[in-house]
């Protein structure tokens, strides 16, 4: 729940920063990035902090390596998470973020069916986790698109 509410809450942050005159965050999409940058930042420290064991515990059994993906997605959510946060590799960013979320969500479908934990909790359950993954996705794909129409219209001036 914390990464939805860190994406939303900023994203609102952003968008009332922009609405005051801070010119910068002008576009919603812009907005968008910083927020998913947010996020995307909160959900990697997840990787080597407190909760790294369970997460390792998260990737389901048949894959491989547990540890190894565990801190090659991380790394991917820090690249992308700073890749956002640049104009013009921002919408490639969202797309490869848009492709990881779909890649680990079936770690989220095996921690609920596993009845798992996250931070002394038991993670989300399915139904309320795939809905927080669709506005994830969604928000990703936004940025994605949007950021292109933006570049566009860049380069047409």
């Amino acid at each position: 729940m914390a990464p939805l509410l860190v994406l939303t809450a900023s994203f609102a942050l952003f968008l009332v920063l922009g609405r005051l005159g801070i010119k910068h965050l002008s576009s919603w999409v812009t907005c968008l990035r910083y927020a998913l940058a947010a996020m995307f930042l909160l959900t990697a420290s997840a990787h080597w902090g407190s909760r790294r064991a369970e997460l390792v515990a998260m990737v389901p059994p048949a894959l491989p390596s547990p540890e190894l993906l565990v801190t090659a997605t991380g790394v991917l959510e820090i690249a992308g998470a700073a890749a956002l946060l640049v104009p013009r590799r921002a919408p490639w960013a969202a797309a490869g973020l848009t492709l990881l979320l779909v890649a680990m969500f079936p770690a989220n479908v095996y921690a609920a069916r596993a009845g798992l934990t996250l931070g002394g909790s038991p993670v989300t359950p399915l139904v309320p986790r795939t809905l927080i993954q669709i506005v994830f996705i969604a928000a990703t794909v936004a940025v994605a698109i949007g950021g292109l129409r933006e570049t566009r219209h860049r380069n047409r001036e």
